[in-house]
């Protein structure tokens, strides 16, 4: 396994593999890898005849009070689950590389970046769409995996990839969650074990949101205050039930629907969703 760290370098090698016919499947993360990334980077290499994992804390979506410099780097560890899911190149730039001196060039993504995340964090698409940008500009890659977890995040990367005319396939892969239903995050880390236990209800009331909409239930308001009160346990940011591709607020549920959630479990702000075709 070959680890590069500038766009110069890692251009240079996926040119090469390009000329030979080789597809190359991209799996972007922050690194603090676990198994909902490794689920996505088996499906990258089982897609590709390569897999490229970029390993990059990207400053530019945390705001000033965030966790950027406490986040998890885990650089060893992310190598070993990088290499037994099949990676060739683990892509991870600097800080220095990616963002030098005067650097002013962002990536805005409008409308489906402004609710859910977008609202409390609006400093957050502007700064994912940009790092994104960039890595699909070094690892040039056929295909691109990301989590349904991050099921805004997904979205905002579809439309720019379609506004923009990116010849990327983008790859939704279904959410990872522990047994106990809590959904995979690299920010679980933090959590005490009381934390822990409390956030559980993030889960539990998708779960039960779920089974409302099995049994009937269309009143958008109705469900998002049921999945509200089951969650008395944390600090909730949100509850929206949105379109799934356009993250506009419904009335009715019909069509591709999502049940997205944001709260505070101590300091730690958790996210989960459910998503389904009604």
């Amino acid at each position: 396994m070959t680890i590069i760290d500038t766009p110069e370098a890692m251009r240079a090698w996926s040119f090469e593999q390009r000329a030979l016919g080789k597809t190359i499947g991209l799996v972007p993360t922050m690194g603090a890898l676990h198994e909902g990334h490794a689920s996505l980077m088996r499906a990258a290499s089982r897609g590709n005849d390569l897999a490229v994992l970029s390993i990059f804390v990207n400053p530019t979506q945390f705001a000033p009070h965030e966790d950027f410099n406490q986040y998890p780097r885990t650089f060893d560890a992310d190598s070993r689950i990088a290499e037994a899911t099949g990676a060739s190149v683990i892509y991870a730039p600097r800080a220095s590389t990616m963002y030098p001196e005067r650097y002013s060039t962002y990536v805005i993504v409008e409308d489906v970046s402004q609710g859910l995340c977008g609202g409390s964090r609006p400093h957050f698409f502007r700064g994912v769409a940009t790092v994104v940008t960039k890595l699909f500009n070094a690892v040039l890659p056929h295909r691109a995996y990301f989590g349904q977890k991050d099921a805004q995040q997904c979205a905002v990367i579809k439309r720019m990839t379609r506004d923009l005319d990116m010849d990327i396939e983008i790859v939704e892969m279904p959410i990872v969650r522990e047994p106990d239903g809590l959904a995979m995050s690299s920010r679980n880390a933090y959590l005490s074990a009381e934390e822990r236990a409390r956030a559980l209800c993030l889960s539990r009331s998708l779960f039960e949101a779920r089974e409302s909409i099995e049994a009937g239930e269309r009143d958008a308001h109705t469900l998002v205050a049921q999945v509200r009160a089951g969650m008395a346990d944390v600090q909730v940011d949100y509850v929206e039930l949105v379109d799934g591709e356009t993250m506009q607020p419904l009335e009715r549920i019909a069509g591709t629907v999502l049940v997205a959630i944001a709260a505070w479990a101590g300091k730690t702000r958790l996210i989960d969703n459910i998503k389904f075709e009604v």
